[in-house]
């Protein structure tokens, strides 16, 4: 007997080619069958999601949520299971002076699963500016750290901003490149000064340092850096990277998102692999609402529900390595279940820089299964719940 089914819903599920009315059936934290109809009297518990999307779980590729050590960390699981998140990847909040939080505090009091990466400063996002001089890398203790830590660290992250390019220039990601090469695991390098001072064509020395595996974040960034030219041209290096297997993630955050941008990376032929939030908690409280509001986004891009869903979970997934268990609800993949309403309306999403599209489906998280365990999505960052502004 089968301990959970969701049962009536639509199942999209790009790994599989699934798009249509299908229930989800979960044995023992595992997904154990995908079929039309399975009867309820098979199963211990079943949930009745009809006229709602069930799609594998949401993995959000770039958050902050060392919540309790860094000011802007947002508590993990508001923004992960109870807001239609079964995964969330830290993007850099910790260094190798800092890290020790997170096996201790962070990781076991969340039931949503945490995927850290390693800022290559020593401090990570405790301090501003997190790099400002030399002396704030470590490598060799990065190296370490990250040796010490393999079950929970998948990768080192930098940032391309000032100051740490005024002081370092390029040597700053060639050491960020180096220890994730050393340490074996993946490098995420945030592109698009936020404080608008550094450009210098950094982006085409950069992208050439980044190899198969490695993740590109910010990639609509209006900020100097980006892989736009003064012109709106796309910096050719930007599409040799994503053609030999580089991620291309679109991380919005605070001021890293702007829809003009993207409608110029996309009319020059250039696709982002990840949707990703750069969740913050001041961000949540401006700008970055939810996984299932940046979705939104990108059906107003004209994105349809299905490149949104393979965006947010099936891409993820292939781009930390680990789609032989998350990502698609495969029998014997992990039981990670996001199930979300497509909620029909006038709505607008903006971007950071004034930018507005409108669109007639919002996505709203309804529950969260992870790993087996239901969670009902909590009542949203906005006084009326999840959905954007009216339009």
């Amino acid at each position: 007997m089968y301990d959970l089914l969701i049962k009536g819903g639509t199942v999209i599920d790009p790994a599989q080619g699934i798009n249509g009315a299908n229930d989800v059936a979960i044995e023992d934290g595992k997904i154990a069958r995908v079929a039309p109809d399975i009867p309820a009297e098979e199963a211990r518990r079943t949930l009745e999601v009809k006229g709602k999307i069930v799609v594998p779980g949401l993995i959000d590729l770039h958050t902050h949520i060392y919540d309790g050590v860094n000011g802007n960390g947002v508590e993990a699981d508001i923004g992960g299971v109870r807001a239609g998140v079964t995964t969330m990847v830290d993007a850099g909040s910790s260094g190798c002076d800092t890290y020790g939080g997170f096996p201790r505090h962070i990781i076991p009091n969340n039931a949503t699963e945490i995927i850290p990466f390693l800022h290559i400063c020593r401090t990570g996002l405790a301090t501003t500016p997190d790099i400002f001089s030399p002396a704030s890398i470590d490598l060799d203790k990065t190296i370490q750290v990250v040796e010490e830590n393999r079950d929970t660290i998948f990768g080192i992250k930098a940032r391309m901003v000032s100051p740490a390019l005024e002081i370092m220039g390029m040597e700053m990601p060639r050491m960020a490149k180096r220890a994730a090469k050393e340490a074996g695991v993946k490098l995420m390098v945030h592109i698009g000064d936020t404080e608008k001072r550094y450009d210098a064509g950094v982006i085409h020395q950069l992208l050439p340092i980044l190899e198969e595996g490695d993740i590109v974040t910010h990639l609509f960034t209006a900020n100097p850096g980006g892989v736009l030219d003064a012109d709106g041209k796309l910096a050719p290096e930007a599409k040799e990277a994503r053609e030999r297997g580089v991620w291309l993630d679109t991380a919005h955050g605070r001021m890293n998102f702007s829809f003009d941008v993207g409608q110029r990376v996309l009319d020059q032929g250039l696709l982002p692999h990840c949707i990703s939030t750069d969740l913050t908690l001041p961000g949540r409280q401006l700008t970055v609402h939810s996984m299932t509001e940046m979705m939104t986004r990108f059906l107003a891009l004209e994105f349809t529900l299905e490149q949104v869903v393979e965006m947010s979970a099936l891409n993820p997934a292939r781009a930390l390595g680990l789609a032989d268990r998350l990502g698609a609800l495969k029998p014997g993949h992990q039981a990670d279940v996001s199930v979300l309403e497509i909620r029909e309306g006038d709505w607008v999403v903006y971007d950071v820089v004034g930018g507005a599209r409108k669109t007639e489906k919002a996505v709203v998280p309804v529950l969260t299964v992870k790993k087996g365990q239901v969670y009902e999505a909590g009542w949203g960052p906005r006084p009326w719940g999840w959905e954007p502004d009216a339009g």
